[in-house]
């Protein structure tokens, strides 16, 4: 069974730790200095944050599959919708092995597909950069340019 993926970029992350785990009633899976994670079963959801991102906000979607045959169907449903699709392979991000892809909705939004392989402890065992002027260099793993932050405003009206 797939699981539904969002990560969001936070100022201050035991700040929210606090919020979401009040909030989802739960402490997270998986905790680390920059980042925390929530495997929630009802429902079933993988709710990730850190700090790596730009500005607070939701940095992309996705959909985490339990296998390596529902990842391969999320592809051909990907490659249906006549996205450009960024296949990124195995791959290590967020504290995690994955074999992964990515699209970009019409809207500019990232979607990630991802298979879990397992565990990691370092967020990336990709070589980081120097810190870059701009914090875009030090998101997360998304396609450079495509997460957009959606953050939700006071007074904003709701759908």
């Amino acid at each position: 069974m797939k699981r539904f993926h969002v990560h969001a970029h936070v100022d201050n992350l035991q700040a929210s730790i606090a919020f979401y785990s009040r909030l989802f009633g739960a402490q997270p899976t998986r905790i680390e200095s920059d980042y925390a994670k929530w495997m929630i079963e009802d429902p079933r959801i993988n709710f990730a944050i850190s700090t790596r991102g730009s500005q607070p906000g939701v940095d992309h979607l996705g959909i985490q599959a339990d296998s390596a045959e529902e990842l391969a169907e999320l592809r051909a449903r990907a490659r249906a919708a006549d996205m450009a699709l960024l296949d990124e392979g195995a791959t290590t991000c967020c504290y995690a092995k994955s074999e992964k892809h990515w699209i970009t909705d019409p809207q500019g939004i990232a979607w990630e597909h991802y298979h879990t392989l397992g565990d990691i402890p370092v967020f990336s065992e990709k070589k980081e950069a120097a810190p870059a002027p701009n914090a875009e260099a030090a998101a997360c793993c998304a396609p450079r340019g495509k997460p957009v932050g959606i953050p939700v405003t006071a007074g904003s009206s709701c759908c």
